[in-house]
């Protein structure tokens, strides 16, 4: 009997590689559109959130966590959980992932194919607005990309920003977040704002703003001058439009359109968006989904097979 592989950090970490990634991303999006479901089930505080694809040709997977927001207060973590990965041919189940480091590596992939694909190629420096972990995974994975990197980090916890700094030699931190957005070339949020940071007023031309936060209708990180000042972009139109507030609370008040959205990433893949000239300003909301959970699985999967051979 074959016993099931389970990857977990202490496996699969040494064999990923952040551009290998996004390559195979955008090859995930050069198959068929994925069909996408989630489903939440509730009990007073605690949530079980399952999201699922299906992509032909890469088979199918299912990301479940749960959310228990009492844990930490007994020392064990708030969420947990782990990922499916389905066979396409026989339907088997092929492998179980742990759900962190899925999510990790494709929320990070995410953001740094939205750069590859639309910040300006000379772009090199990046403003970190945030300073959790996924601000961590952003400094490896930026830096993964570009060359001579030069990252600040901001944060509202002033100590944390500077945390941070410390424990990356060569990235510094600031105090004034006009200052650190007006200065830079790419933008990468990642908070839990449920009001806007950032003022399209500061914005500068040819700059590319990455937006990671909000993912619930009710936040948002960037202010309605900066999608009107910005051309619009998404990681997947059917996670983002009707599920996130960063464009769903704009389009209901009628400061944008859905037609302002000029593409996602099957666009983009395609040729059939993108940057125009280096003057302008791009953002990009990352809204993850299964669909990319399943790509960076499969990628994964793929990398600890070849290292068992």
């Amino acid at each position: 009997m074959t016993t099931l592989p389970y990857l977990t950090s202490a496996t699969c970490e040494p064999l990923m590689d952040w551009i290998a990634l996004t390559d195979a991303l955008i090859e995930g999006h050069r198959a068929a559109p994925a069909e996408l479901r989630d489903q939440l089930l509730s009990r007073g505080d605690d949530r079980l959130l399952s999201r699922a694809a299906w992509i032909d040709g890469l088979g199918a997977g299912v990301k479940s966590v749960t959310v228990y927001p009492g844990n930490p207060a007994a020392g064990r973590p708030s969420v947990q959980g782990a990922m499916l990965v389905f066979d396409d041919t026989t339907g088997a189940v092929e492998a179980v992932i742990d759900s962190p480091l899925v999510t990790k590596w494709k929320t990070a992939g995410d953001s740094l194919l939205g750069a590859r694909l639309l910040a300006r190629k000379d772009a090199r420096k990046l403003l970190i607005v945030g300073a959790g972990v996924v601000a961590q995974t952003l400094i490896e994975a930026y830096s993964a990309l570009i060359p001579g990197l030069e990252v600040t980090i901001w944060a509202r916890n002033p100590a944390a920003s500077r945390a941070l700094a410390d424990r990356n030699p060569g990235t510094e931190s600031a105090t004034d977040l006009e200052t650190a957005v007006r200065a830079a070339e790419i933008i990468a949020t990642c908070t839990m704002a449920k009001e806007p940071l950032i003022n399209g007023d500061w914005l500068q031309p040819g700059q590319h703003l990455d937006l990671i936060g909000a993912y619930t209708p009710d936040m948002r990180e960037a202010d309605d001058t900066c999608l009107k000042r910005a051309r619009l972009f998404v990681d997947s139109r059917a996670t983002t439009i009707g599920h996130i507030g960063e464009l769903m609370i704009p389009i209901a008040a009628g400061v944008i359109t859905e037609a302002d959205i000029q593409g996602d990433f099957y666009d983009m893949v395609a040729g059939r968006a993108g940057r125009r000239s280096d003057a302008e300003i791009t953002l990009f909301k990352n809204g993850g989904g299964a669909h990319l959970d399943l790509m960076t699985a499969r990628m994964m999967l793929a990398r600890w097979r070849a290292a068992q051979a």
